[in-house]
């Protein structure tokens, strides 16, 4: 059973004395079917803290996982959310962002619109977060390859205009797909749409309208159905790519200290 998320308010004196990284994003960055599936975790912003760990040169890191699924930059700002949830944070170091999926599918005029949003969100992020070292991130291979060219290119705008450096991970994570197409997203299908005979089989996996299997556990059996596998959000396996591939970003500019605003 997927459940409603809370993510815990950060207090500086809980967190003092650790290099403090803010995740903004949609549900590519929060993740909630997987958390509603296995609670426990370990999630996106702890495996990404475990990662840093393991390398005993850098300094402890806390992560802070502030995606939302469905959201895009003008519902971030528009909605309060940003300034109840990002805004008011103590002592960041570095704010990772990751917005333009749900942008173009909701946002009018989205060609001109979505740069314009995410320069006004910079703007407040480094006003409210002045010695924070600002991060855009280039989607993931999530829709068409010309979708995602097409929303990568205005992140890239955005950030040579802003002199800030993009973070992308385009190419790896459509490595690892290669090697399985289907292995970094769960299956989220409707029951209305399972034959019958399979009912018993799927109940432990229903939720609501649907069937979500995290893995490919039910592939053999169901794979056969149409688009069984069409739902592309990350899985488990998937967020694991994403916090391998942000560890390995942040690990230089920890060493380096590089964490004062560009």
């Amino acid at each position: 059973m997927v459940v409603a998320l809370a993510f815990p308010v950060v207090s500086r004196a809980e967190h003092e004395g650790k290099i403090q990284v803010l995740l903004l994003g949609d549900s590519t960055t929060e993740g909630s079917i997987p958390r509603g599936i296995k609670p426990a975790g370990p999630h996106l912003e702890t495996v990404i803290e475990q990662l840093l760990a393991a390398e005993d040169d850098l300094p402890p890191c806390h992560v802070i996982n502030s995606g939302v699924s469905g959201e895009f930059i003008r519902r971030l700002l528009d909605s309060g959310r940003y300034d109840r949830d990002a805004a008011k944070l103590p002592g960041i170091d570095y704010i990772f962002i990751r917005y333009g999926l749900n942008d173009r599918a909701k946002r009018e005029d989205f060609a001109e619109n979505f740069p314009r949003d995410f320069h006004e969100l910079i703007a407040r992020l480094r006003r409210d977060h002045p010695g924070a070292k600002l991060i855009p991130m280039a989607v993931l291979p999530f829709s068409s390859e010309e979708t995602s060219r097409e929303i990568n290119d205005l992140v890239r705008r955005v950030a040579e205009e802003e002199k800030l450096e993009v973070f992308d991970m385009y190419d790896r994570y459509a490595g690892e797909l290669a090697k399985g197409p289907n292995m970094l997203n769960y299956r989220r299908y409707p029951l209305e749409k399972v034959p019958e005979k399979f009912h018993e089989l799927v109940k432990p996996f229903v939720d609501g309208p649907s069937v979500i299997v995290m893995d490919n556990e039910l592939d053999a059996i169901l794979g056969h159905l149409p688009g069984w596998f069409g739902d592309r959000h990350p899985n488990l396996a998937g967020y694991n790519v994403i916090a391998d591939e942000t560890a390995k970003y942040l690990a230089p500019l920890l060493r380096a200290g590089k964490n004062a605003k560009p």
